[in-house]
């Protein structure tokens, strides 16, 4: 029975990172861990291409084209929502988680949804490195992970084409 998993050697191709303005202290930290994670695991800065959205409602549609136009292996996106005293969280955080899973299934590209979604902008900045590690960082090890698994299936899935399976 074949098992197949991912795993951190660098993967070939360009990565998108579409990133949140709103936010932008928490934001811009999360692209620093996230640029730093890829340097470390043999992506060079130079493979990475980003893209500022005004927030994070509006990362799944520039992660949808950027993923529709066939240069990326994998998008990550980074954002931060943080509970305020209305309900206009639930409704960004959730459109977006839910944008983002429709992007990635509609394009067959993985697309990372490293948002955090807080309580507090205590919280944010412990997740964006303070803390508790940085966010953008696991979601750049995601890419990795998840690029190295497709790759994997899909050279399954054409070996078996040629031998009749």
């Amino acid at each position: 029975m074949p098992t197949f998993e991912g795993d951190f050697s660098p993967p070939a191709g360009r990565f998108a990172v579409v990133a949140a303005r709103f936010n932008a202290m928490v934001t811009e930290a999360l692209l620093a861990g996230c640029r730093d994670a890829f340097v470390r695991h043999g992506v060079a800065d130079d493979r990475l291409d980003v893209a500022w959205v005004p927030g994070s409602f509006e990362l799944p549609i520039v992660a949808q084209a950027m993923a529709e136009s066939g240069n990326y292996a994998a998008v990550i996106c980074l954002g931060c929502v943080i509970r305020g005293e209305t309900g206009h969280y639930d409704h960004v955080a959730g459109q977006a988680a839910g944008g983002l899973m429709s992007a990635s299934l509609a394009t067959g590209v993985p697309v990372i949804f490293g948002v955090l979604t807080t309580e507090t902008v205590e919280q944010a900045l412990n997740r964006s490195g303070l803390k508790a590690g940085n966010k953008g960082g696991e979601a750049a090890l995601a890419a990795i992970e998840m690029v190295n698994l497709m790759a994997q299936i899909r050279s399954e899935a054409v070996a078996d084409a040629k031998a009749g399976g």
